[in-house]
């Protein structure tokens, strides 16, 4: 047997990151709302909007990359490719954000586009914006259409009540939930250099939905991130994009992706900070708070997936390079096994192993997001992650299980060290200096059923 390296702390990526609050705090710059208007059968508020209140704000997204990705998707990408001028769709300019949910309005044809252009025109006539600085998100049930009659109806009592206090923001994050059983909001402030002056506070803030029907591809759900930066939207979206690529990307639930994924960020610029170049402090802060916000968010997520009673955390050190650490984490989390084991208490680490060694990278624009040039990522993506058995540690709850083979262990010590709200898996390749993390939750009879009787 190879010489074993000893052991080392795992790099928590959250040390480098500002701290999170879970309240909703609305920037200034915006005004926001959620009500209901009987989109929804249960009658659950259902309808949210975020509107601008000083023109126009930076704007960038990450989309998922689902072949059946949905009319508000496809709709979104296009008004922010006409408002910046880059075809990619990625980042643009918009001053209001509309979302519904109770239908998805995913796999629903020429019908469905038609509809979802009907909701930027309601949208647009109900706040005087322009069409294509509207932003569209929809969540709910795949295949069915949108009742626009009902979404009017709702516009002309929710715009004008979108409120610039804290409440409205919590009410918008209220409406988008589906399945969530809580609502999900985090914020962060940082400091930035003035623009004519003494140094500013800064606010992140964001909401997210989703609980189901997530794995990594991107997004893996809805969120909404706001801040009173001032940043140009091709440098919020080089923000955003590693962002999402190091934590909702490394989120997974059921190893489902969805036709409706998106994130957006809007920079309002009321803060008036100096200009933030790619590459300097200020913008490597004002990062470093939309990725403190948006790993905030994505542990929510899977603490509350779908029947779930435990988060699982994986978090990896010693790998080739982060990219490989984020590979094999997200491997482990997204395991049925491991999930299915988390529920019952079982520190089964054969099951981690053997997620480990299934361990592949991932897509070219994930790691291509995450920093990895062009050629880089397309030279990777898919490969799997070299992994030596006999320099692998894992560490269960606390308890090392495995170091370089099998160790003796207290099994009912460690059962009852997994019978925390958080699970947490420790790994060390001994192949670098990569680390990464991932969240996932464990697989409980509750999610079959919920699943099963989704429609019906």
């Amino acid at each position: 047997m190879t010489a074993i390296p000893s052991e080392r702390a795992v790099p928590e990526r959250s040390a480098g990151l500002p701290a999170v609050e879970r309240r909703a705090v609305l920037p200034a710059g915006f005004r926001a709302g959620g009500m209901s208007a009987g989109i929804k059968a249960s009658g659950r508020p259902d309808l949210a909007v975020v509107l601008t209140t000083a023109g126009p704000a930076a704007a960038a997204a990450v989309f998922t990359p689902n072949t059946f990705a949905a009319a508000p998707v496809r709709l979104s990408r296009a008004h922010l490719a006409a408002t910046s001028g880059d075809d990619r769709g990625g980042f643009g300019w918009a001053e209001a954000i509309i979302s519904t949910s109770g239908s998805a309005n995913a796999a629903t044809g020429p019908d469905g586009d038609a509809d979802q252009r009907e909701v930027a025109r309601l949208l647009a006539t109900a706040t005087g914006v322009a069409e294509d600085r509207t932003l569209h998100l929809s969540t709910g049930i795949i295949g069915t259409r949108l009742p626009l009659a009902k979404v009017d109806a709702g516009l002309r009592v929710l715009v004008p009540a979108a409120s610039p206090e804290d409440a409205g923001l919590g009410a918008a994050a209220e409406a988008l939930r589906t399945t969530d059983s809580v609502t999900k909001v985090a914020t962060t402030v940082v400091t930035l250099p003035g623009a004519t002056g003494p140094a500013v506070q800064v606010t992140v803030s964001g909401i997210a939905k989703g609980v189901g029907m997530i794995h990594p591809r991107m997004a893996t759900m809805l969120s909404i991130v706001l801040t009173d930066a001032d940043v140009d939207p091709a440098t919020l979206w080089g923000l955003l994009r590693p962002a999402a690529a190091r934590t909702w990307d490394q989120l997974s639930v059921d190893g489902d992706t969805s036709t409706n994924d998106t994130v957006f960020v809007l920079a309002s610029a009321t803060a008036r900070n100096a200009t933030l170049v790619p590459g300097t402090p200020g913008a490597a802060a004002l990062g470093a708070a939309i990725e403190a916000v948006a790993r905030d968010l994505a542990r929510q997520q899977a603490a509350d997936g779908e029947g779930a009673a435990t988060l699982i955390t994986a978090a990896v050190s010693g790998a080739r390079d982060d990219a490989d650490a984020r590979a094999v984490a997200r491997s482990v989390i997204s395991s049925s096994l491991v999930k299915a084991a988390a529920h019952g208490r079982d520190p089964n680490w054969g099951r981690i192993a053997g997620a480990v060694g299934n361990a592949q990278a991932a897509e070219s624009w994930v790691l291509e997001a995450a920093g990895l040039t062009a050629a880089g990522a397309a030279a990777r993506a898919g490969t799997p992650v070299s992994v030596d058995p006999e320099r692998l540690r894992i560490t269960v709850a606390g308890h090392a299980v495995y170091v370089g083979g099998p160790l003796p262990f207290d099994r009912s010590a460690a059962r009852a060290a997994m019978t925390a709200g958080e699970v947490l898996i420790r790994l060390d390749l001994g192949a670098g200096e990569g680390s990464g993390e991932a969240f996932g939750c464990d697989l409980t009879e509750a999610y079959v059923r919920e699943n099963a009787e989704y429609t019906t």
